[in-house]
């Protein structure tokens, strides 16, 4: 399996490390930008203002009545920040945070469930009063 490296763009920042990880888990960066844009699971990072995503790393199983189960998971670890100069004149003006990808690995079974990223109290109460 060929590993393309992945490039910094306007929404990522990829780096030294994160590359290697992908290399040694024979991860791609579209696989590590899926894993960021729609997790399974999403939890506060081990480093200080980080973000952990996870997502299973193989199809889930799933019986009538019964819990996913997966072999493996995929990890991506990020902060967000929010670019101070852009070189291109039309994107002065947005304030787009950018995500800087730390690190990404495969964990092999099914993870504890760790502590949560916290939704400030407000925006659970406005959550709950939604009606469908």
């Amino acid at each position: 399996m060929k590993i393309n490296l992945p490039k910094n763009d306007s929404k990522y920042h990829w780096t030294n490390h994160v590359a290697q990880k992908m290399i040694y888990y024979g991860l791609s960066a579209d696989r590590v930008k899926r894993v960021i844009r729609s997790p399974h699971r999403s939890e506060k990072g081990i480093a200080p203002d980080t973000i952990a995503v996870m997502c299973p790393g193989k199809a889930l199983r799933q019986a009538q009545g019964k819990p996913a189960v997966w072999k493996e998971e995929i990890w991506v670890m990020y902060a967000t920040a929010k670019p101070s100069k852009f070189k291109d004149d039309k994107f002065k003006n947005l304030n787009i945070p950018k995500k800087v990808i730390i690190t990404a690995w495969r964990y092999p079974g099914k993870s504890p469930v760790r502590e949560a990223i916290p939704i400030p109290n407000d925006i659970l109460e406005e959550l709950k009063n939604i009606k469908y």
